[in-house]
């Protein structure tokens, strides 16, 4: 009798995954305690053109996975059931069958209609959906990402993640925070424009918006570079210009970017997005050098600190520290965030602030965190007359 329930459930695991309804199945109620496995959860993968069960097996501090054919998946089963798990769950699109088992080990074979008809993807390695497209861009091309065939290039794979990540930041931003549709954008420190040129084309393609986005960069080959690029491309609400950020005049923009700036270029660009009136403003700091030099931390600080790599730590977590509180003191809701992989570059803190209310407080802990430190003054400050 417990041969022929679990044999059936055996059975419809193996017609269910020949005849393509078969969802997903799980084993549960571990009675095994010579191991820390609490469940197992089990797929159909197909992998090179041939169909396998993805075993997940998850223990308290990790996980496991393995890949079988149906014989050898089917003799797992075997294994364990009504052995090391007393209850196992066969969803299908078709029917649901459930396996228990008593103290005894007697099986009980039940059935239900199912609880979902709908068949996954059954592709081991799924094609992750990007929002900037390798086909048909003629700016991945020229800035070398992606070759003649339209596919992307070794040497330009971590900079096309790199691009993607950040227009995945950037939708996130737009879902809690909507642009006009004419949005008045300003890049400073654009570079080489990988990350412009991509923000233009996803406002515009992905939302049909006509983003005006200027790009400031000080050094004047790469601008010409990105001029000509854009009218290549016919991005014609897109230009660049040569100059220093700092003469950048302050005029009314919807958002302000300005991506690894160096030490207070940081602080210069976010304190022309304030007095720009921006909606949102995004940095991504590089180098932090002001206050390193200025601090002087008291007490047990100093004691902690006295080491040359700690101290410097520890400034870049002021710095960025204080220039989020001073947003948030000048009407900015904020969030700080590892902006990429450490793998691609140390310096991947992201700033983000959004249009809110001001917050006195903020500035009171400015205040309290440069007596701790001993720090005189953050550039930031200066710029904002705070």
């Amino acid at each position: 009798m417990i041969q022929n329930d679990k044999s059936q459930f055996l059975n419809q695991v193996k017609s269910s995954f020949l005849s393509g309804t078969l969802i997903r199945i799980t084993l549960s109620k571990s009675r095994d305690k010579t191991t820390d496995l609490k469940n197992i959860y089990v797929r159909p993968v197909k992998i090179k053109s041939e169909l396998h069960l993805n075993f997940l097996y998850r223990y308290p501090n990790k996980d496991e996975t393995k890949n079988y054919l149906l014989d050898e998946a089917l003799s797992s089963f075997d294994k364990y059931l009504g052995a090391d798990f007393l209850e196992a769950n066969l969803f299908t699109s078709e029917k649901d069958y459930i396996l228990l088992f008593n103290k005894k080990r007697k099986a009980r074979l039940l059935s239900k209609p199912p609880s979902s008809t709908s068949i996954p993807d059954i592709h081991h390695n799924k094609q992750k959906q990007r929002l900037i497209k390798a086909e048909n861009n003629p700016y991945l091309k020229s800035l070398g990402i992606t070759g003649s065939d339209d596919q992307v290039l070794k040497s330009g794979q971590k900079k096309f993640k790199q691009i993607n990540k950040y227009i995945e930041i950037i939708e996130s931003l737009l879902k809690q925070y909507a642009l006009p549709k004419t949005p008045k954008i300003v890049d400073m420190g654009s570079g080489k424009g990988y990350l412009t040129f991509a923000l233009y084309d996803h406002l515009n393609q992905n939302h049909g918006m006509n983003a005006q986005i200027t790009g400031i960069e000080l050094r004047p080959q790469l601008v010409e570079f990105c001029n000509n690029l854009a009218s290549e491309a016919a991005y014609q609400g897109l230009n660049f210009m040569a100059m220093d950020i700092m003469d950048y005049p302050s005029s009314e923009m919807d958002m302000l970017i300005a991506l690894h700036a160096c030490d207070i270029a940081t602080d210069i660009a976010i304190a022309k997005g304030i007095k720009s009136n921006a909606e949102i403003i995004i940095v991504a700091p590089c180098c932090h050098k002001q206050v390193r030099k200025s601090m002087s931390p008291k007490d047990t600080f100093g004691k902690m600190l006295k080491h040359g790599i700690l101290l410097e730590r520890q400034a870049e977590l002021l710095t960025d520290s204080i220039r989020s509180l001073l947003m948030e003191a000048s009407g900015y809701r904020t969030k700080v965030f590892e902006f990429i992989s450490t793998e691609h570059t140390p310096k991947n803190m992201m700033i983000v602030g959004m249009k809110g209310k001001k917050k006195p407080s903020a500035f009171e802990t400015v205040t309290e965190l440069k007596n701790e430190f001993g720090i005189e003054y953050h550039y930031l400050e200066r710029l904002l007359n705070l």
